[in-house]
């Protein structure tokens, strides 16, 4: 139970795209059985992108967390972040593509398990939900943002007083 309770403290999003990227490994892993002669370069190229792609996600979500409160000043800080993670990629692409030890689509198919976890994220949220026993909350308007809508719909005649 502490590693529930663990996982329920931890961010949320971050440990649903790690989820998802661990996911889409399995599958390209097991998909790989199947068309790939060397197994071993193949997995190793596919796990190191991955787990590039897992490292990218914890430094977007730092990345975000300093930038996000800065407001319009946080762009460059995002920006930044966005330049260092593509830099090293492609640094890790090229050293593989020059080495001949790993295979640099592999390792690149690994790396873009972040953009599929993305469009796996809510499936991912739902079920942390069900494992976890939570909700999501529902969203209510803000009391001013109420007050408004009903002023605006009374001006408009929509309803009868």
């Amino acid at each position: 139970m502490k590693i529930i309770q663990t996982l329920k403290n931890s961010d949320r999003t971050v440990l649903e795209m790690h989820l998802g990227q661990l996911f889409f490994g399995a599958v390209c892993q097991f998909a790989g059985v199947f068309f790939v002669r060397n197994q071993a370069q193949y997995a190793a190229s596919l796990w190191i992108g991955v787990a590039f792609s897992m490292a990218g996600v914890l430094h977007m979500a730092h990345t975000l967390d300093r930038a996000l409160p800065l407001g319009e000043a946080g762009a460059k800080i995002i920006s930044r972040g966005y330049f260092f993670r593509y830099a090293v990629i492609l640094f890790v692409t090229a050293v593989s593509a020059v080495s001949g030890v790993l295979n640099p689509l592999v390792v690149f198919l690994g790396y873009m398990s972040m953009k599929v976890t993305a469009y796996l994220q809510p499936l991912t949220h739902k079920g942390l939900n069900r494992l976890f026993h939570e909700t999501d909350p529902v969203p209510e308007p803000l009391p001013e943002e109420g007050a408004q809508e009903e002023e605006q719909a009374l001006s408009e005649g929509n309803i009868q007083s």
